[in-house]
């Protein structure tokens, strides 16, 4: 459906759940909840089983979002290192681009940082947000800022001259900024309490988190509530230079 409105591509790197698909239309659909706003055209691309944009394609857009994965972001399986390729091409054209979680830390190694297994071991939960003092974004915003994170890999040094946004008691490098144009965030500003629990669930059953440690996140959850609202602001105001 073309409109006259900005243009913005999902990068999906994961592979949709059943669940997901059928409730939010796969995680396309929950992210165009969460950023989408009338007379704007998305589009998705699964990078993850080889669609990328075209050169041509790309110059069409206006910003891109790259999602969650299951894979590592350090990894060198065909489809990360295309994407990789990619993201340095947007850089070059200077496109705005919001990295989520796996988003993050490719963006990250991208730019010339270095991604690992994060030191501290799985963050799955809600977590409190601190945004780094200097960080003019935020000057407005109350902090800390809650979000649900739910990974086990971190961005372990930046990007020359990027600069870290904001830090948790976990991880050092939750955001970072690079330019004006890219952003990432290690939190899921875009998932509801309900794609949690539903995860928590498939790492269970894949034998990646013991019982005991789900257990202890599902008490935790019906104590904490994430800030979507306030990150849906600031990634829409990012991506749409509202800043």
């Amino acid at each position: 459906m073309e409109m006259g409105g900005k243009k913005f591509a999902v990068l999906l790197c994961a592979e949709d759940s059943e669940y997901v698909k059928k409730k939010y239309g796969g995680y396309f659909g929950v992210f165009v909840r969460m950023l989408g706003e009338e007379g704007e055209t998305w589009a998705v691309y699964k990078v993850a089983n080889g669609e990328f944009p075209d050169d041509d394609e790309i110059e069409t857009f206006d910003g891109f979002v790259i999602t969650g994965s299951c894979n590592d972001a350090h990894g060198n399986d065909v489809w990360i290192c295309k994407l990789l390729n990619l993201l340095k091409k947007l850089d070059s054209k200077k496109k705005k681009i919001l990295g989520i979680c796996f988003g993050h830390q490719i963006l990250a190694r991208a730019l010339g940082g270095k991604t690992g297994r994060a030191v501290s071991g799985w963050d799955i939960g809600v977590t409190a947000i601190h945004f780094s003092s200097s960080s003019k974004l935020f000057s407005s915003q109350k902090t800390p800022l809650s979000i649900i994170e739910c990974h086990r890999d971190e961005v372990r040094q930046l990007p020359p001259k990027a600069e870290v946004m904001a830090w948790s008691a976990k991880t050092g490098i939750e955001m970072f900024k690079f330019g004006d144009h890219i952003m990432g965030i290690q939190g899921h500003p875009e998932y509801t309490r309900d794609i949690l629990l539903h995860l928590i669930d498939r790492l269970l059953q894949r034998g990646l988190i013991m019982d005991s440690f789900a257990d202890e996140i599902k008490e935790n959850l019906d104590e904490q509530e994430p800030d979507r609202e306030a990150w849906r602001k600031m990634c829409t105001n990012f991506l749409k230079s509202r800043l």
